[in-house]
């Protein structure tokens, strides 16, 4: 199991975002720019466990030499199911540079959006903060 993978499954945010580069790019499934920086991704990251619910990786893909890595995922937000998929890349450090996140079905990703706008403020300041 990928220490990505592991550090999420057992809740540890904190090896989550030790694995973070500094120039990590987020990538939301619902807003229209890319977050910067390993402080907004750790903020985001730790909103969206508060956001979902019984959220379970199903499989694991990555490419051959390491660098890209693929991690779908089940939750459900708000009473809706969706089903996801976090696409990783990985810098020449072994750090996360690119977080991708891509969620379905339209009904999910919307309550994804009103339940993360409704956690932006937190996530602003504790961005700040770090």
């Amino acid at each position: 199991m990928h220490p990505f993978r592991k550090a999420v499954e057992n809740g540890d945010l904190d090896a989550v975002a030790a694995l973070l580069a500094d120039d990590v790019v987020f990538t939301s499934p619902v807003a229209f720019k890319p977050y910067p920086g390993k402080a907004m991704t750790t903020a985001i990251l730790r909103a969206v466990t508060q956001v979902f619910e019984n959220f379970t990786y199903v499989r694991e893909i990555a490419n051959p030499d390491g660098r890209d890595h693929a991690f779908v995922f089940t939750a459900s937000v708000a009473g809706k199911k969706l089903q996801g998929c976090d696409f990783l890349h990985f810098d020449e450090d072994g750090k996360i540079d690119d977080f991708t996140v891509m969620v379905r079905p339209l009904s999910a990703a919307h309550a994804l959006s009103e339940a993360m706008g409704a956690q932006f403020e937190k996530i602003a300041r504790e961005a700040a903060e770090q």
